[in-house]
């Protein structure tokens, strides 16, 4: 079945079930939840069919508020990542992941550094070299507000690097597709992200990547040059995730029904090939254990904040 935009209508008694995605199209929350719905739907996981809903604002605070909102509704999930937890904060939001329901941890990623192909860095070390000379100069941009990881990202690169973070010149935008307008329209020096956003672009010698934040290279070919930070001499190693969750208030049965669901995609070859094909690492828990990660990351964000004076 083809991915719905949206106007399905969702009895309940219906079979179908609606995907929020918590940022604008073409990042990695809208990745990761339509190749989660398009994995579903080719092996008709649900019996039913998806609507995936984007909203956008507030870094996914918006999202966060609207599910929330849905208490109660068991037709309902949203992709959540790290992104999310720090936008909360941001936004000094009523709401975080932690007043939903966790179903599932469904990846994690490194984060890449990226310039635009005409930049003067053509290595990391050119980069750095040039960030600790002034930090304030270079304009970092993220695809997540203050608090997600490509925020956390060139925060912790700073310090590794000798840069007070509180010097960093770090502008937020709302996921990859405006990240990228904003590297190729030469608006900021180096973007963060994570690296399957950007794979067009690099492939057609739009943007270039310096280097990749994981412990190994990446999988994926286009970037199989790619140095790792601590190949370049940098000790830093950091990962983003991304899973789902349900409204508050659903009944255990249903939030076992729908892990069900999460835990049969899991092993579709539809989803194994977006894995690979992303270069995504298969970090995939459930239910309870999701639940005590997201209070880890919760912490892990809130202590960073904290540390950059932002709450």
């Amino acid at each position: 079945m083809p991915l719905s935009a949206c106007g399905v209508t969702r009895g309940a008694d219906s079979r179908d079930l609606l995907m929020i995605i918590p940022n604008s199209p073409g990042g990695g929350y809208d990745q990761t939840g339509r190749a989660a719905v398009a994995a579903m739907e080719a092996n008709e996981v649900t019996g039913g069919s998806f609507t995936v809903d984007n909203v956008i604002g507030a870094g996914g605070a918006a999202a966060m508020t609207e599910l929330i909102g849905d208490a109660g509704d068991e037709r309902t999930v949203m992709t959540v990542g790290l992104g999310v937890v720090g936008s909360t904060y941001s936004f000094a939001s009523s709401y975080n992941p932690l007043d939903a329901t966790p179903l599932a941890q469904l990846m994690s990623e490194p984060e890449g550094i990226l310039v635009p192909a005409d930049s003067p860095y053509q290595t990391v070390e050119d980069f750095v070299e040039a960030w600790t000379a002034d930090p304030g100069s270079l304009a970092i941009g993220g695809g997540s507000s203050p608090g997600g990881p490509d925020h956390l990202f060139p925060m912790q690169l700073a310090a590794e690097v000798g840069i007070d973070p509180r010097d960093v010149n770090y502008v937020s935008y709302d996921g990859g597709g405006p990240l990228t307008s904003a590297l190729l329209g030469a608006k900021i020096d180096a973007g963060f992200s994570g690296p399957a956003e950007f794979l067009g672009s690099i492939e057609d010698g739009e943007l270039r990547m310096l280097a990749v934040s994981g412990e190994e290279r990446s999988p994926q070919e286009a970037f199989a040059e790619v140095p790792t930070l601590t190949e370049s001499g940098i000790d830093l190693v950091f990962l983003n995730w991304r899973g789902l969750l349900a409204p508050p208030d659903i009944s255990e049965e249903r939030r076992d029904e729908l892990i069900g669901y999460l835990e049969t995609m899991h092993e579709t070859e539809e989803w194994q090939g977006e894995l690979t094909a992303n270069g995504w690492t298969d970090d995939f828990i459930t239910g309870d254990e999701f639940g005590d990660f997201l209070q880890e990351q919760d912490q892990r964000v809130a202590g960073t904040l904290e540390e950059l004076g932002l709450i």
